[in-house]
């Protein structure tokens, strides 16, 4: 696989910018949130996909040893495994950075075999919030009513122990 992708850090404007352009289903984060990005560029140095590191946004995993993956978006027809390894490298920056515990969330109609192909373990279905995803407010700014915030998702971890 290393031989065919490698990883590049990346701004969370730019990943923003990628997310932008091909992610399925989110848009970008909100003011370019984010503690860090990484890129996954092919033979070419073609960027195929970004992944977006942030605080966790549920409140019972800001311990500060664990990041969330707010975005990861990986653009159709990239290399096979593509997502997998950009993922899996998150996980060790993060285990570098001291860290010790990655979580994310995938939609009930995705598979989740990227994370599965990296190692993770599903751990709960998160049902809707709906009072939260209508009325919580950036900036004075009505949250919009994403599709995205309707639906079950599934939460996703990793510990970092089992980095090497």
């Amino acid at each position: 696989m290393s031989k065919v992708l490698a990883i590049k850090p990346v701004t969370i404007k730019y990943a923003n910018e990628f997310i932008g352009l091909h992610h399925r289903h989110h848009r970008p984060t909100v003011r370019n949130s984010g503690r860090w990005a990484l890129a996954v560029v092919d033979v070419n140095l073609e960027v195929v996909g970004v992944a977006i590191a942030g605080n966790p946004v549920s409140a019972t995993y800001m311990d500060g040893f664990t990041i969330e993956l707010t975005r990861v978006c990986v653009k159709l027809g990239s290399p096979k495994g593509a997502c997998s390894f950009l993922i899996s490298k998150c996980c060790t920056v993060w285990k570098n950075m001291g860290g010790k515990r990655v979580v994310t969330y995938t939609l009930e109609s995705e598979s989740g075999a990227s994370l599965r192909g990296a190692g993770w373990s599903l751990m709960a279905t998160v049902k809707p919030h709906e009072r939260w995803a209508n009325k919580s407010k950036v900036d004075g700014i009505e949250r919009a009513r994403l599709q995205v915030y309707q639906v079950n998702k599934y939460r996703w971890e990793k510990a970092l122990e089992e980095v090497s």
